[in-house]
């Protein structure tokens, strides 16, 4: 669990009212999980994004996604600094959508989400796009199900 300020206790002292999170009245503790759950619930919307995660972190969600239980967070990494964060990220992008714009969207996306959210300021959205989704991939895939 990462901390947007540099005390050690959850109870703010009156010298910690001047660090970021910390207020008169306590301080704001927010975990790297939630980070990279509201970055993971931003990709939802973008046009293009078909999939996000490695080809392993897809098939753990896949089965993640037969028991029910989905992992917002997958193939999404940050690090949260004080009250920065650098936010890392691999998709599958759809196919003909620009690749570029796919990425643009996302990391806007993202960089929204986090600030409005969490109040953090977003230095960095790297993205890795490591594969591109034809629309017929869904045809086979189901025709291989089926058989």
């Amino acid at each position: 669990m990462t901390s947007i300020t540099t005390t050690g206790s959850p109870i703010a002292d009156s010298h910690d009212a001047d660090l970021p999170g910390a207020t008169p009245r306590g301080t704001t503790v927010i975990s790297d999980v939630v980070v990279a759950k509201i970055a993971g619930l931003a990709l939802r919307d973008v046009a293009g994004v078909h999939a996000v995660g490695g080809g392993a972190a897809r098939a753990l969600g896949a089965i993640r996604e037969a028991l029910s239980s989905t992992d917002h967070t997958q193939g999404i990494s940050v690090q949260v600094s004080d009250a920065k964060v650098s936010v890392a990220l691999t998709i599958v992008a759809e196919y003909p959508v620009p690749l570029q714009q796919v990425a643009d969207d996302a990391r806007a996306a993202i960089i929204a989400a986090i600030e409005t959210l969490a109040g953090l300021e977003v230095t960095e959205v790297n993205v890795s796009i490591n594969d591109v989704h034809l629309p017929d991939e869904a045809d086979e895939a189901g025709e291989a199900d089926a058989r």
